[in-house]
């Protein structure tokens, strides 16, 4: 299947726009100004819509192409304002710092809180060895009826790591403005932590030679999940031929 078919601009220039969204903080507006620098002429407009549209067909096949998560989950959840309404954002991310799964919900009772596991235990495949959390009583009753035998630390400090990942999401947050709809910020935030599991290369714990070679796969990686069809490959984000104008 043809994912670019009926696409005037071609899939390198699409794919270069919709990663420089999900992998920095900027606006559409900005990524249109980068893209006319260079000559090509494309609205606001069209690049939310590949946002949109590609953002989530990457995703899949990111997520599908994860090498697996650790054996640990760090479980938090945050209040964040949808369209002026207070929902709120639960996460979980392993030991490594990976996202493991990420889901918007209007409550945070025991009934959500056993929504949210299911969706983990749907996606992981198995139940993890530990699984650690805060003091709010919904932990308590999702891991009682759901994962009994897996361990259950509510240790103070202890899931800072959890806690500290949602501070990406704060910053995209602030910068566009609100969220509009849950559907908007659920399809956000599932294709940037995808996009951020990708690129989360511990650059502060390894040489710079290493790191370079981390980063190249990464890159070698984003090119299959953008690929015209799973067998083909196009430009890296890096590599992408800006240097004649498109109209």
């Amino acid at each position: 299947m043809n994912t670019y078919k009926r696409h005037r601009f071609p899939p390198d220039i699409i794919s270069y726009a919709v990663w420089l969204y999900y992998r920095f903080n900027l606006s559409h507006r900005d990524i249109e100004d980068l893209l006319a620098e260079r000559g090509i002429i494309v609205t606001r407009e069209s690049i939310r819509l590949w946002c949109i549209k590609f953002g989530a067909i990457y995703s899949k096949r990111l997520k599908r192409s994860h090498r697996g998560y650790g054996d640990t989950f760090y479980i938090d959840e945050v209040f964040v304002k949808v369209n002026g309404k207070r929902h709120y954002l639960w996460r979980a991310v392993d030991q490594d710092g990976e996202v493991v799964d990420v889901y918007l919900q209007a409550k945070r009772d025991g009934a959500a809180a056993k929504r949210f596991f299911r969706r983990l235990l749907r996606s992981h495949g198995c139940e993890p060895r530990k699984v650690v959390t805060d003091k709010l009583r919904s932990y308590g009753v999702a891991h009682r009826e759901l994962i009994p035998e897996t361990i259950h630390s509510t240790k103070q400090y202890e899931n800072n790591r959890a806690e500290q990942s949602h501070e990406a999401t704060r910053v995209r947050e602030r910068g566009m403005r609100r969220f509009k709809s849950t559907a908007q910020a659920q399809r956000f935030v599932t294709t940037h932590a995808a996009v951020s599991n990708l690129f989360n290369l511990g650059r502060h714990l390894v040489r710079a030679q290493h790191y370079r070679d981390l980063r190249a796969g990464a890159f070698t990686e984003w090119s299959r999940a953008v690929a015209l069809f799973p067998e083909a490959r196009f430009l890296l984000p890096g590599r992408v031929n800006l240097s004649e104008p498109i109209c």
